[in-house]
């Protein structure tokens, strides 16, 4: 059976890869922090999905928009079967770094384009995505465009989600132009799929001190997000006695110090990140506030044992002080580990003279996870050597990510050609 070069099915190569960061990297950044505001149906947003459709129109792609607002860019009939996908997402989190998903999805393209400089031949599809809504930002739930196509959020829970103004998502999508009257389940589209790989910066520093510029993950730690409430009672600053206070902001303040001490403990990870105090005077004790948990372990055990804790010492805290705790649990993340022969076999195949990749664990969630429950998945991780994410320091050394665009050919190669 003969099977086409790039060349021959319809592929041009676009800009290389440091050309493609420059046009991305002004996309969406505050002038203030240097970080990132790349939020899910925002105009920042419409800016780096015009960005990954010219790209794709400039390879002679076939660029499409699913129900969900991900977008894919294929090379070869989708309908063939056996597709292999790359890619990440191209959101942020409030002053995010410029890496974290952009790299991926760059890689991506930039690997394709190695492909087509060895003339490799194509045996299945391949497609480039860029999944909508990953980090979470602006509607609170992480993942939302895989989760949609995945099945593991339905139409009807998406259409709770709201952002900090009141707009539900499905309302956002349409006012940035996408019809949502197909948002859910695409058991179609994945079944297409024979692989997942999605290249990422690390987030850690398990690689800084090696000889290696690109590891393997082999697992995703069980992960969630809960809500915690603290009802007092609101009055003056500037009046009211110590004793006759019920200051739900103490009560908050002494869950986050014990949040960490149960991380301590277990060897786990717990953060309130995020707080929303009422009425929010300066010379008024708060009536309520709300405090935002993300909370990481490597078993669900560990995980259960630590945010029971947490909730544990609110209440007994709450109690002291007069104040209401009411715990909601947002969304989780079983423990996710990667497809055990694809890994290998991307392990095996980035081998070099520095001897076995490094095989590396996560705490932080991905597309790639929630899509481990239906398609076989993998992921790469370029060496970060400040170990900062989410933030404007992350950072990848540009002969880095050109070895990670290259372990990323590496690895389409072996699956699709």
């Amino acid at each position: 059976m003969s099977h086409p070069t790039f060349a021959g099915a319809g592929y041009a190569p676009g800009p290389g890869f440091d050309a493609m960061w420059r046009q991305l990297e002004p996309l969406g950044r505050c002038g203030g922090t240097s970080g990132y505001r790349r939020f899910a149906w925002t105009s920042q947003d419409a800016d780096c999905r015009a960005w990954f459709r010219a790209q794709a129109v400039a390879r002679g792609l076939h660029h499409e928009i699913d129900g969900n607002g991900n977008q894919w860019a294929w090379l070869g009939d989708r309908s063939a079967g056996g597709a292999v996908a790359t890619g990440s997402h191209l959101d942020s989190v409030p002053d995010g770094g410029a890496f974290d998903g952009p790299l991926g999805v760059v890689s991506a393209f930039a690997a394709l384009d190695e492909l087509h400089r060895r003339g490799a031949r194509l045996q299945h599809p391949l497609a480039v995505v860029n999944f909508t809504d990953e980090e979470g930002a602006r509607f609170g739930l992480s993942c939302v465009g895989s989760r949609l196509a995945t099945g593991l959020l339905d139409r009807a829970q998406a259409a709770e989600l709201r952002d900090a103004d009141g707009t539900g998502l499905l309302h956002a999508m349409e006012r940035a132009g996408h019809d949502p009257e197909f948002v859910g389940p695409d058991p179609e589209r994945l079944a297409a799929l024979s692989a997942f790989v999605e290249l990422h910066i690390e987030q850690g520093r398990a690689l800084a001190d090696t000889a290696h510029p690109v590891g393997v993950a082999s697992a995703i730690w069980p992960h969630g997000r809960w809500r915690f409430d603290f009802s007092g009672e609101g009055n003056h600053a500037g009046t009211t006695r110590l004793a006759d206070r019920r200051d739900p902001m103490l009560t908050y303040a002494g869950t986050v110090l014990a949040a960490r001490e149960e991380a301590r403990l277990a060897e786990a990870l717990a953060t309130f990140g995020r707080v929303d105090v009422e009425p929010g005077a300066v010379n008024a004790i708060a009536s309520r506030v709300s405090g935002w948990l993300d909370s990481r372990a490597a078993d669900e055990e560990t995980l259960d044992r630590v945010v029971a804790g947490i909730e544990r010492a609110a209440v007994e805290r709450g109690g002291r002080d007069g104040v209401q705790v009411a715990v909601v649990r947002e969304s989780f993340t079983s423990r996710v580990v990667f497809a055990d022969a694809l890994r290998d076999r991307l392990a095996r195949r980035l081998a070099d003279g520095a001897g076995p990749v490094p095989v590396l664990p996560t705490g932080a969630g991905h597309d790639a996870g929630i899509l481990a429950g239906s398609v076989p998945t993998a992921m790469l991780y370029v060496r970060n050597p400040t170990g900062v994410s989410h933030a404007p320091a992350e950072y990848a050394a540009e002969e880095d990510c050109l070895a990670g665009v290259t372990a990323l050919a590496d690895v389409l190669e072996e699956l699709a050609c």
